[in-house]
């Protein structure tokens, strides 16, 4: 099986918008704008690919590292959703509301 190019194009594609979310996530410290529910399909998407290629794959191919790369980016960014929760309830009690 020839390297998965078109897979790996869309791969890199989407992974490319993870990098801007997570410093978005990082620098507002907010969850205003973001979806939690989007975020987690997005999440279950890269392992079911992941397991897909892992599992019913004769030759595990390169694109392997790319769902690796997309799956951590989306696990920091959900990460950072609980931070900002966290501090979005903080901000709440301190502003009375």
């Amino acid at each position: 099986m020839p390297f998965p190019i078109f897979e790996a194009m869309m791969l890199l594609c989407f992974g490319a918008a993870w990098p801007l979310s997570i410093m978005k996530s990082w620098r507002s410290r907010t969850n205003k704008g973001k979806s939690l529910f989007f975020m987690l399909i997005v999440f279950s998407g890269y392992v079911f690919g992941l397991c897909h290629k892992l599992l019913w794959q004769e030759k595990v191919d390169g694109a392997v590292w790319l769902y690796l790369f997309n799956l951590v980016m989306v696990g920091i960014d959900l990460t950072l959703y609980y931070r900002n929760r966290l501090l979005d309830k903080a901000t709440d009690s301190v502003a009375g509301l």
